[in-house]
């Protein structure tokens, strides 16, 4: 799977293979409102059952609202964002910690800042 943005429509797209990347589906992803910003998606192993996480903007028109969303179905669906900042953000790449946690790494406050921070499943799952 690969999740893109999509520029001036306020919202992302999903692209799947199933052979490998020789053939892609795509379809609109209308519920992830995004302002056309890169985000990140890394795929979690939670007790043997696959997870992905999606970190992206949570605003159709402005680069703000960083979050984070998780789908226990190779991304059909997808949960309600997860806020990690609120204020002014921008492109976000995300990890795994050696401890399980997802580290996250964005820009932020206008470009002026890079900021990592990490954040626990359970409280993305709010366990």
């Amino acid at each position: 799977m690969v999740n893109s943005r999509v520029n001036n429509l306020g919202y992302r797209y999903s692209h799947l293979s199933k052979d490998f990347g020789n053939t892609w589906t795509s379809k609109a992803e209308e519920e992830i409102i995004d302002p056309g910003c890169n985000g990140s998606i890394i795929s979690y192993n939670l007790n043997g059952k696959k997870l992905l996480f999606l970190s992206n903007l949570n605003n159709q028109y402005s680069r703000k609202e960083l979050v984070i969303r998780y789908s226990f179905d190779d991304g059909e669906t997808w949960s309600k964002p997860h806020i990690i900042y609120s204020e002014e953000a921008a492109y976000s790449s995300m990890t795994i910690m050696k401890n399980g946690d997802i580290g996250i790494f964005f820009e932020a406050d206008n470009y002026e800042k890079n900021i990592f921070t990490q954040i626990s499943i359970d409280k993305i799952l709010k366990k």
